[in-house]
Parts: structure tokens; sequence; C-alpha cells
């Protein structure tokens, strides 16, 4: 009986999941032109798969030694299945590869089964709690059914009841493995997943590249929408990252804006995608929903707007507005999905066809229209910080070895205090540094990330004009947020410069002895990594490095380096201000007094205004410059044991 129906269901499930996979093939190709390279793709497949998308996943040692017992052992199972009892291939080596394939993939599905037994809060459930079962059921039954082939159990044993029964619980796996990853279903992810590698939006982020800075729009094509107002303005291949989704939540985890109870899950994000690729309403979505908003009230199709003022809609605006921008969702995304190109494509068509900015967002665009920063002060003031430092002008002097880009934190008094600790440093250690003085504009990072394509394009041609004037060999910022986008951003452009973040040239400066420095006294450190400096540009060492060479032992967080918590300042969300049941500082500060630090060091001035902010005891918050600055030797170094509030009284008036 087995030898006539098993051919009969491996092949005709086999051709229905093909035909399974033509229809998602189509719901993806509902998105925009997107060019890949297709064999090049294919062919890096593997590889992506091996090594780029297993280190994320080997994050959870426990997890990854699963995913590769039960997806190994899937797919080494399954073209086995075909070729042994698909194709009935008469091979014993053939048959005993496919059994050990079965054990592999069994034992990795009992595993699975004892994490889905108490699964933790970020777990889809629905569906998912059935792969456990199917899992089994595929791999026993293909096991069972190929011991006669094998040569252990002789042909036609147990009769026809066995026969059936394993007919059966073969169906029920075949059904759910094969027709799964392409009519929908837990393994849907597999079959989207392996083509989301292949055709990646940002294919630069594998073999250890690193991609993060936002794509620009084309502005001069009329044809082309201002953002994304409906799925099917999403590229072709963005709709193909959201069905890769896992549902695993780790990127629900790590939101800070959904720990904080703002309305956004970007896992729920991500699946509410899907329905308005697919068509249907979130009724069925099984995991974690938006902090405040039940399941069931959003729904849609491929070509209906994603946001409506009124009725129901795929996503609710103020989900769109709680973003930070932090990267936290992709940077433990173990499909590699890019959250934070879908949320700001959708707010670009937010704030240029609607104006629909909320709070203070429209204020916000309306100051860098007309006076070139955000905060709306009169341009010509922008140099009074160092009005007695005597800065030296690019326009005067035409080359320098380093350009300091102050950024909008020259018209903030708390900001301006770093800088003029590092301009303290840099004259400490002899450095050829000018400054673009008024002719300096907002960098266009706020702009972008509210949505405004057209106000941060233009503010980056006018800055890159500028900077086409003047020689120098790199630009140094104490911003992190004007370094990620002039490194990152102005190139599409046709602006490239080489771009350092204070910490790193400090750093660097240490390491070559031109500082003179005093001993470390003031008592225990912890440090805040930026995320605009951390996750989207891996820069985790130079600032703890600058730190260890004034004589700081770092004691730190729970949470650091690219796990680190947003302080909340990133992506406008100060601007937009989305109510939600705690403030984003107020968590990362009670991560910072767990540490008993008596001293925050920080790299950001987003950072720096955010963690200022937090009502209630807080240690002291000091820019990684105005620290350095404080040990400079040009005066005498305190005692050995002075108490540590004079240390940090000294970083304060340093740059007073």
């Amino acid at each position: 009986m087995l030898d006539v129906v098993l051919p009969v269901l491996v092949l005709g499930a086999l051709a229905l999941a093909l035909l399974g996979a033509f229809r998602r093939i189509r719901l993806w190709r509902q998105g925009r032109p997107s060019p890949v390279s297709v064999l090049g793709g294919l062919a890096a497949m593997p590889r992506r798969y091996l090594v780029d998308l297993h280190h994320v996943v080997a994050r959870d040692k426990v997890f990854a030694n699963t995913h590769v017992a039960t997806g190994g052992g899937f797919v080494a199972a399954a073209v086995l299945l075909i070729l042994v009892h698909g194709f009935q291939l008469q091979s014993r080596l053939l048959s005993w590869a496919l059994l050990a394939a079965t054990v592999v993939m069994f034992v990795g599905a009992l595993r699975v089964a004892a994490r889905r037994k108490n699964p933790p809060a970020r777990l889809s459930r629905g569906p998912w709690m059935r792969l456990p079962k199917s899992l089994v059921a595929f791999a026993s039954g293909v096991f069972l059914v190929t011991l006669p082939t094998a040569g252990i159990l002789p042909a036609g044993f147990g009769g026809w009841a066995l026969a059936a029964v394993l007919t059966l619980v073969i169906a029920w796996g075949i059904s759910e493995m094969f027709l799964g990853m392409t009519w929908g279903g837990p393994m849907k992810h597999a079959f989207a997943g392996a083509l989301h590698l292949a055709f990646h939006r940002r294919p630069e982020r594998f073999g250890g590249g690193r991609s993060t800075g936002l794509k620009p729009l084309d502005l001069k094509d009329s044809a082309a929408p201002l953002g994304v107002g409906k799925p099917a303005d999403f590229k072709w291949n963005q709709l193909l990252g959201f069905d890769a989704c896992v549902q695993c939540g780790r990127c629900e985890a790590m939101c800070p804006a959904f720990a904080a109870g703002q309305p956004l899950n970007p896992k729920k994000l991500i699946q509410d995608m899907v329905v308005g690729m697919a068509g249907g309403t979130d009724a069925a979505y099984a995991g974690s929903p938006y902090p405040g908003k039940p399941v069931g009230e959003h729904g849609g199709d491929a070509h209906s707007p994603i946001v409506l003022r009124e009725g129901r809609a795929l996503v609710d605006a103020e989900t769109l507005w709680s973003c930070t921008t932090c990267r936290a969702c992709v940077e433990e995304c173990p499909m590699m999905i890019e959250h934070v190109d879908a949320i700001v494509d959708m707010r670009r068509y937010l704030t240029m066809e609607h104006g629909n900015t909320p709070n203070k967002g429209r204020e916000v665009l309306e100051n860098l229209a007309t006076t070139d920063n955000p905060g709306g002060f009169d341009p010509a003031t922008r140099m009074n910080w160092a009005a007695d430092l005597d800065l030296p002008l690019m326009a005067k002097r035409g080359t320098a070895d380093v350009l300091l880009w102050m950024g909008d934190g020259a018209f903030d008094m708390r900001n301006q205090r770093t800088l003029r600790a590092l301009v303290k440093v840099l004259r400490a250690a002899q450095v050829d540094f000018a400054v673009l003085g008024n002719e300096e504009l907002d960098s266009g990072d706020v702009a972008r990330r509210l949505g405004d394509e057209a106000g941060f394009q233009a503010l980056a041609v006018r800055n890159a004009a500028t900077l086409a004037k003047y020689r120098f060999r790199e630009i140094v910022t104490c911003d992190p947020h004007s370094f990620h986008v002039l490194k990152n951003e102005y190139p599409s452009f046709g602006a490239s410069y080489a771009v350092t973040h204070h910490s790193t040239f400090i750093s660097n400066l240490i390491e070559k002895g031109r500082l003179a420095l005093g001993e470390w006294t003031g008592g225990r450190v912890t440090y805040h990594d930026p995320c605009y400096l951390g996750r989207y540009n891996g820069e985790y060492e130079a600032p703890r490095n600058a730190l260890k060479g004034i004589g700081i032992k770092v004691v730190e967080m729970e949470r650091s380096g690219f796990r680190s918590r947003c302080c909340g300042g990133g992506g406008g969300a100060p601007i937009t201000d989305i109510p939600g049941k705690r403030r984003i500082p107020d968590m990362r500060m009670e991560e910072i007094n767990s540490t008993k630090a008596d001293i925050v060091a920080v790299g950001c001035p987003q950072c720096t205004a955010m963690l200022e902010g937090v009502v209630g005891p807080r240690p002291e918050v000091l820019d990684i410059a105005e620290l350095v600055a404080a040990q400079l030797v040009a005066a005498p170094a305190p005692a050995r044991g002075a108490d540590k509030r004079v240390q940090v009284e000294r970083a304060v008036e340093v740059v007073a």
C-alpha cells in the first residue's frame, strides 16, 4: 500500500506546494519594482543562511542548535523523501541518509516542543502551538516508512492497518511542512525567508557588512509615490521580507516603545503588513497586540490605505510615530527584516502627502524650512556659544586637517558645554581644526526621520555644496545623528566624507599620547551606548577605550553594546511625543541606577538631554569630552583619593 500511496502523496504535495509558491510570489509582486540579481542572490543564499543568519540566531545557543537540527534535518529529509519515496529510487545509502536526517529533525522537534510547553510572552501562539506536533509527525512518520527501504524491516511489515496509520501521520506532516511553506502556516517563513535572504533589500548587510542609511526617494520621478501609503507601494522585496517573519518576538522584546506601553509592537506591525499584502483582518493574530489596542480592529488589502483618520485601517498613525528608530528590532531579527525602513517609508507618506506629523512635528519641519535648524533659532547666532574661543573659520582658512561639525547642539546651552570641552581637548592635542560657523546648516537627520524627505534632501545638497568649497581630511562631530547622516546618507547625493565620532577621535589622541592626562579619582562610571553610534555604525569600543584612557573602568549595565536600551531621543520621538505608560528614559535610568554609578558617560546630545530630563535620584550625566577635558593636566591633578564630588564639579566647571 505504501509503495502506491507514498509517491502520490509526496509528489502531489510537492505539486500543490509549487502552486502555492506561485501564488505567494504573486502577492509579493504586487509591490513596486526593485532590481535584484536573481542568479547572484540565489548563489549567495546558502552562505547568507548558514553564516549571516546564524550569526544572529546563535546569540541564543540552545535555540540555535535547535534550529540547526529541525531546519537542517527537515531540508535534508525533504529532499531525500522526494528521491526515495517520491521517485522510488532504490538506494540503501539514500535510505540510511533519510533515516539519519529524520532522527536529527526528531531531536530538534522535541526541543521545540519543550520550548512551546510554556512559551515566553513574546512568542506567538495559535497555529504555532501545533508546530512541534507537526514536526514530530513528519520526522517519525518518514522514519518508520523508510525502515523497510533501508533493509531494517521487511517490506509490507505491519500490514494494511499500520500502513494506513503511517499514511495519515505522514500526510499530516507533509501538509504542514510542504503546503504550509507556500499556502500559509507556521512554515511559511522557511520559503519566504530563504528568498528574502537571496533578494534582500540591503545585500550589503551580508558577509560582515553594514547597511543602515535610509534609502533616498527619487523626488524627480513624478510617477513614484511619496513614501508608502498602501501595501502595494512597498518594494516587492520588502513585502517578501515581511512574509519571512517567524513571529519569534525578539523585536518585541527589545523595542523600547513597546516596553514603555506606547502603541507599537514591531512584530505586530510586520504581521499587519502581511495582512495588508494578502487582504483580510488581524483577527487571527496570536501574539502580543499593540499596547492599549485590542486585536481585531485592523485590516485592509494591498491597495487600501495603511493609515486612515477614520474607519478601519491596517495601522494607526500613532503606532508609526512611536518608533525611536533605535534599530534594536532590526539588530535582533533572525530573519534580518528591516522594520525601520518600513516605518520611515510610511511616515514619509503621512508627512509629505498629508502633512500629518503630530504634536510639534509640523513646527519643527517649518523651522527647518525657514531657519535651517529645528529649534527656529536665528541662524546668525549659531556661533554665540564660542564668542570667547576665537574658533578658526573654514571661510577664512579654506583648509584644515579636521572640520569640527557642531550640529544643532550649538544652540543648546547644555550641549555647548560638551562642544567647549571638545574644543579644549582638540587644542590640548594641537589638532589643526576649523568650523563652518554660520555656514553650517542642520544635517537633516530630524527631517528625514520625521518623513520630510524633500526637506532632508534640500539640506543635504546645500551642506554638500558648502563642504565642497573647502579641503579637510575628516569631519569630527560629537553628535552621532549628524555623524551617521554625513557618513552613510550624504553619499547618495555624491557627497562622501571621512567622518569620525568625537569619542573615536579622542580615543586615538589618547592612544597616540597626544594628551597629558591626570589620574581619575571620580568614582564609579557606567556608559550608555547611543543607538546611532552603536547599532547604526558598530562603534562600541572607542568610547570605552577613551574612558579607559583616563583611568575609568566602566561598570557595564545589563543591557549594553548592541543590546543597549534606547534613551528615547531618536527618530523625532521627543517631538511627536506619543504617550505611553512609562517614559523610555525613566526605564533606562533604572538600569543605570542599578549599577550604582556616580556618573553616566554619554556620547550624544540627545542622550544627554533625555537622561538629564529624568526626575528623581540619578547619577551625573557627562559627555566623554567633558570627562576627558577635566583630566587634562593644564591644572594640577587632584590628590589621590579626593572626594568623587570634586571630580564631578571639575568636569562641569572646566567647560563653563
